[in-house]
């Protein structure tokens, strides 16, 4: 026997039609699969990490607390919005991001709690991007 299949081949079919049965199919797995997908790269890991802490957060507070550039951030955060895992809406010249229901419960799911609640400081402008 290697380790990691049979050297006999046998079916309890009863047992396996019935596992069988329960199994998404193809199509059912697939969205499933992008949000699990969406969370295998340790920074996107990390931004909803994030998000979760701090509810909703601007892509430049992102930038600063996962220490990448809003670029990058950016990206990952369209991923995330992309797999239903984050919402986004527009408060001026901002991108706001918060969790969904679907984010926090995949983030419970990989062992990522929620720390004590973050207050909320406000949206104090403490510098201005050249040109804007």
């Amino acid at each position: 026997m290697t380790e990691d299949r049979c050297d006999l081949l046998c079916l309890d079919l009863p047992h396996a039609e019935a596992v069988r049965g329960g199994l998404p199919n193809v199509e059912q797995a697939a969205g499933p699969a992008q949000q699990f997908r969406a969370l295998a790269d340790p920074q996107r890991l990390r931004i909803a990490a994030a998000l979760q802490a701090g509810g909703e957060l601007c892509v430049c507070d992102l930038a600063w607390i996962v220490g990448t550039s809003q670029n990058l951030v950016s990206h990952h955060a369209r991923v995330l919005r992309t797999a239903g895992m984050a919402a986004s809406r527009k408060d001026g010249k901002l991108v706001m991001y918060r969790l969904t229901d679907v984010g926090r419960a995949l983030l419970a799911m990989a062992g990522i709690v929620p720390p004590a609640a973050v207050p909320d400081a406000g949206r104090p402008v403490v510098s201005a991007a050249p040109g804007v």
